[in-house]
């Protein structure tokens, strides 16, 4: 599978994962820190060839995300989840490089591209409240299937409502991964 945009990745580990998984390029932040030079070479590469940001579902992961949006808000994304990052194995930290090729391809084939347009979702947080999203019992594990549904990485309810808004999720499509869960549960 080659891959014609650059991947901004966190570190070398990273890297070698993806070259058993994809031919691509990478560019990588070196941990959380995203030097003037980095940020610069991601630049160049979303004007010329494009971008995803493949950072780790952690905090730092998240931290990078942001930033590198700001600085290029028309980057793709691709996202995995905990459990696809590590987190079912021990005495390991969540991270792209304990992925499988075969997850890591997946990861990048579902790649979503930010809205650069004004704000397209009709998702409110309100709505988020009334369908147990945010601040219930069970909201973490009902983002958490909402976010694996949508492929929209680990978030919390405020990321959960800015990454509706940046993908321009609608209610609808929001209701139709709910109803799924609901059905499951009975």
């Amino acid at each position: 599978m080659k891959i014609k945009e650059v991947i901004v990745v966190e570190g070398r580990a990273d890297t070698e994962a993806l070259r058993h998984a994809v031919n691509a390029d990478t560019i990588e932040t070196n941990g959380s820190a995203l030097s003037e030079q980095t940020i610069a070479a991601i630049k160049q590469a979303a004007a010329t060839r494009g971008v995803i940001v493949f950072t780790d579902p952690d905090f730092n992961g998240e931290r990078l995300r942001k930033i590198i949006s700001n600085v290029v808000p028309n980057a793709k994304h691709a996202f995995l989840t905990k459990d696809e990052a590590g987190r079912l194995i021990k005495h390991h930290s969540l991270g792209i490089e304990y992925a499988t090729p075969a997850v890591l391809r997946t990861a990048l084939q579902d790649v979503y591209t930010a809205e650069t347009t004004a704000i397209s979702s009709d998702v409110t947080m309100a709505d988020l409240r009334r369908f147990g999203l945010v601040a219930g019992p069970d909201a973490a594990k009902r983002r958490e299937h909402v976010s694996e549904a949508m492929n929209l990485g680990y978030v919390n309810g405020k990321q959960l409502m800015n990454r509706l808004i940046m993908f321009g999720i609608k209610k609808q499509d929001l209701l139709a991964v709910l109803d799924e869960l609901n059905e499951e549960k009975e």
